[in-house]
């Protein structure tokens, strides 16, 4: 059975309180379901822990989360007693976005050694057996190559039991056989194993490896795959009366046909009727049932929001 729709927003910097406050009501007001930020330090951007604290401190009902955390910035039980304590503050809204870490440059800015992939990952998968014994009842211990963790009795406990969800984003086979494993919600991404955000992403995020990569999670998953909630973050998306022409415009800096660039699983484009049809033909062919935007969008796809959500 198909998933209900919701939809999120990645927000980037803002340039004061007053701002940032007005953005997360507007968030609420519009029915988003979530405010996320990511974890970078070369873009500029708020720190996403404390702004979404900052958010959540001015709604009611529009729940937080991070898309995603950078796992080698933080020692897992930090991140955990983190979003436990925003988790309580917030009465249960946090959304806890993972990733194993990607971006070179900002390893490069903070002199952090940028370890090869399967270092990262092995890593990370430590992580997230100590972020759930840290979210667990009772003392903990746990022996990796990357962590120990001895007799630790994680506090404070989150509202959301057993745990915030867990969003784990990816998009090379095994980062997405974790997330189908581990996560509760999984986020389909391009592949950016490069270490840079470069044209040649597009054609990792096209139909044929969109198809593929949902074929990974549900073999991962196994009899967990119905319950996993599927989330596409959309970098491409615009309500437009021109579909075609945005596309013929665009596709050729990255390579590809205008209709190839429309098919893409992370653009989003066309007036509301077509937007909402793209959507539902994209749960049922993948089984993308959480949809997230930029902020600069929030505005213009409140209509496709009120259409979907729930639904």
């Amino acid at each position: 059975m198909a998933k209900p729709f919701r939809f999120g927003l990645q927000m980037g910097g803002v340039s004061s309180a007053q701002s940032w406050r007005a953005e997360a009501r507007k968030a609420e007001d519009l029915g988003y379901s979530t405010m996320f930020l990511p974890d970078h330090f070369v873009d500029q951007q708020l720190a996403p822990l404390p702004a979404i604290a900052a958010a959540a401190a001015v709604t009611s009902t529009l729940r937080v989360g991070t898309l995603v955390l950078d796992n080698d910035y933080k020692h897992p039980a930090v991140v955990a007693k983190e979003a436990a304590t925003i988790d309580l503050l917030t009465d249960g809204r946090v959304e806890l976005g993972m990733g194993a870490g990607w971006m070179k440059a900002d390893y490069e800015a903070l002199g952090l050694p940028y370890d090869r992939p399967g270092v990262r990952i092995d890593r990370f998968e430590e992580a997230i057996r100590v972020l759930k014994g840290s979210w667990a009842d009772g003392p903990f211990s746990f022996s990796g190559e990357h962590y120990t963790i001895t007799e630790y009795d994680g506090a404070p406990q989150p509202v959301q039991r057993p745990h915030p969800p867990l969003l784990i984003g990816g998009g090379g086979k095994r980062v997405l056989s974790v997330a189908a494993r581990e996560a509760d919600i999984v986020g389909v991404n391009p592949n950016l194993g490069a270490g840079v955000m470069d044209p040649g992403m597009v054609h990792n995020t096209l139909a044929e490896a969109t198809r593929a990569k949902i074929g990974w999670v549900r073999e991962a998953a196994g009899d967990r795959f119905d319950n996993l909630e599927l989330q596409v973050r959309c970098f491409l998306a615009a309500v437009t009366d021109d579909r075609v022409g945005l596309a013929e415009a665009m596709a050729p800096g990255f390579g590809i046909s205008p209709q190839d660039a429309l098919d893409s699983a992370i653009a989003l484009v066309g007036t509301v009727e077509e937007i909402v049809d793209l959507c539902h033909q994209r749960r049922e062919e993948y089984g993308f049932s959480y949809v997230v935007l930029g902020g600069a969008e929030m505005e213009a796809f409140a209509p496709v929001v009120e259409r979907l959500t729930g639904k």
